[in-house]
């Protein structure tokens, strides 16, 4: 699945922010910032159940996983993805993946969870055919993939490439 770059300037608008004029960074310049600025934290990888603050809840700095990543990013930007995750599967829970066996929603891990993220950027319409062609991913878009062992992973695409300047990078 790829999220299109313009996610955050529609949950900006969404959000009732007003937005800035033409001549300040793009959405997506921001969002590709705050991503890059990620790298500069010392992180143990940890996906461990927490309870957290709702909403702006966050597991500890120094803690996380490629969805903090993500929700640390969109945080910067003003966009509380546990409180908007929460909310939607509050009102539609079902469409939600039953992976966990929850009977209902937990703001202390939903929007922590990948599968959760994809369903809850496409309910929204931001989900975009996977292709092949490195040059349709945009700085600002979100990619998901599997990883060994079945593990769901997700990402935001930087305005960076390879080495050989064939693909873009990711921040997960």
């Amino acid at each position: 699945m790829r999220v299109a770059c313009y996610i955050a300037l529609i949950l900006l608008a969404l959000n009732g922010t007003t937005l800035i004029s033409t001549t300040a960074p793009s959405v997506s310049d921001r969002l590709v910032a705050a991503a890059l600025e990620r790298t500069n934290h010392d992180v143990t990888y940890d996906g461990r159940y927490l309870s957290i603050p709702y909403p702006g809840g966050d597991v500890p700095e120094h803690l996380g996983v490629c969805t903090d990543v993500v929700i640390r990013s969109y945080r910067a930007l003003g966009i509380d993805l546990q409180e908007r995750v929460h909310e939607d599967m509050r009102a539609h829970f079902e469409r939600y993946p039953s992976i966990w066996g929850l009977d209902r929603p937990d703001p202390n891990i939903d929007h922590r969870r990948v599968p959760n993220l994809r369903v809850y950027f496409k309910r929204h319409g931001f989900e975009l055919a996977v292709t092949d062609d490195a040059g349709d991913y945009q700085p600002g878009d979100l990619v998901t993939w599997v990883l060994p062992g079945n593990l769901p992973h997700i990402g935001i695409v930087v305005d960076r490439r390879s080495a050989d300047g064939s693909r873009p990078l990711v921040v997960h």
